[in-house]
């Protein structure tokens, strides 16, 4: 099993609720996702990130099923506009 993770600061926290939909609602969708979950911080601290997303796959090649998969290509170019950084790691368990 894979776990990928990633947050990111955003331009506008605005934004942050319609990027947790999106990313949300791609579980189901994509063959080898397990699980995908996206929180918004509410801390704000000057060290916080302003979202995070987990999600579980079943292995490498899942995660790079995910990653080029349509439906989340599709919501990449949402994360991009709204990010003004984004810090990644992914794992194997």
């Amino acid at each position: 099993m894979v776990r990928h993770i990633v947050m990111w600061k955003l331009r506008d926290k605005a934004d942050a609720v319609d990027i947790k939909t999106r990313l949300e609602a791609l579980a189901g969708k994509i063959p080898g996702l397990l699980n995908i979950e996206v929180g918004i911080d509410f801390l704000e601290s000057e060290q916080s990130a302003d979202m995070v997303l987990y999600a579980e796959l079943e292995s490498r090649g899942a995660l790079e099923t995910y990653q080029s998969h349509p439906e989340h290509q599709a919501v990449v170019p949402l994360v991009k506009a709204a990010a003004i950084a984004r810090t990644v790691v992914d794992y194997e368990v």
